[in-house]
């Protein structure tokens, strides 16, 4: 099969009509790690605090100029995709179909301030602050990233289990699922001018596939604050998910009694199911999903079901035909 490359597979519909922050905290106390959090994917490492304001609370800081993580590979012993190909290839639609011009359009971007609103059908609604999500604790999390076009990365994260948040505002009996949006700002989000889309970027997750420990709310990258590119200041991450269920620049999460509409599958149904679960079984309507291209890599590799963490969420869909819930 012809070989996926990197500006093919922005969406035809679309194509045709169409750093950083400063954390306003000090250091995290050690005790703000959870050391119950490990995985045998996406395991968090030891971390040491640090009162580096320009490094994530919790991380240990780097003697280089360069930013590092705090291992060179993830737990089956993939090498880290390097940190400028992370920040510099991304989709991100709310700037540019380009991924490679996303960056340059996000410069302007603001950040800071920022809440992020978490209610909907929950015991104790709240509204919290950046500083307040912080201070939650950081952790970080070395996790594969598989992308619905085909190819890869191994990202090395900074955050918290998104679990830890909607335990603050207890999520009631009625709740079965976790809606997500980004910010809707035009004014500084270009891409969120063109008519190709009802913006803004809504997501979700049913409430068991929220609160596994896999399911993080990440703030930074490679031990530095997440760059506005990669969804600053805080986004959602779901390894086991295709890419486009980890939802950038989160303001307002709710839990709620029926199954969000998502914003891919508003725009295309035939081609983005609600689970988007990696499955090297279930072809994409236009091209195979059996392999993937991992960037910074020469050739294709087999995909992994649920892209390696089967061992871990395959019970979440125990008795689920997943060629039908895709």
């Amino acid at each position: 099969m012809h070989p996926i490359h990197r500006s093919e597979i922005t969406p035809e519909h679309v194509y045709l009509n169409r750093r950083r922050f400063m954390f306003g905290i000090g250091a995290l106390a050690a005790s703000a790690l959870v050391a119950g959090a490990a995985l045998s994917g996406c395991r968090p490492p030891e971390a040491t605090p640090t009162t580096d304001p320009t490094l994530a609370p919790g991380v240990t800081p780097s003697p280089s100029l360069a930013p590092q993580a705090q291992t060179d590979t993830d737990e089956l012993g993939n090498s880290l995709t390097e940190y400028d190909v992370i920040t510099g290839y991304t989709n991100y639609y709310e700037f540019s179909i380009i991924k490679e011009d996303v960056t340059r359009y996000t410069q302007d971007f603001r950040t800071s301030p920022w809440q992020v609103q978490v209610g909907g059908l929950v015991e104790q609604p709240a509204t919290f602050t950046l500083e307040e999500l912080l201070a939650l604790g950081q952790e970080e999390r070395v996790c594969r990233m598989r992308c619905v076009e085909g190819w890869s990365m191994i990202i090395p994260w900074v955050g918290f289990p998104l679990a830890r948040l909607l335990e603050r505002v207890q999520p009631t009996a009625e709740a079965k699922y976790v809606r997500f949006e980004t910010l809707y700002a035009p004014d500084q989000m270009p891409g969120q001018s063109s008519r190709s889309f009802d913006w803004p970027y809504v997501e979700g997750l049913r409430l068991d596939e929220a609160l596994h420990d896999l399911t993080i709310l990440a703030t930074g990258l490679y031990g530095k604050p997440l760059t506005k590119q990669n969804g600053a200041p805080i986004r959602l991450v779901v390894p086991w998910k295709y890419g486009f269920k980890s939802i950038k620049s989160v303001v307002k999460i709710d839990c709620v009694a029926e199954m969000p509409v998502s914003l891919w599958m508003a725009s295309s149904p035939n081609e983005y199911g609600f689970y988007a679960n990696v499955n090297p079984n279930v072809d994409h309507p236009r091209w195979s999903q059996a392999t993937e291209r991992r960037i910074g890599e020469i050739g294709r590799r087999p995909t992994l079901m649920f892209n390696g963490y089967e061992e871990e969420v395959a019970a979440l869909y125990e008795g689920m035909d997943l060629t039908e819930y895709y």
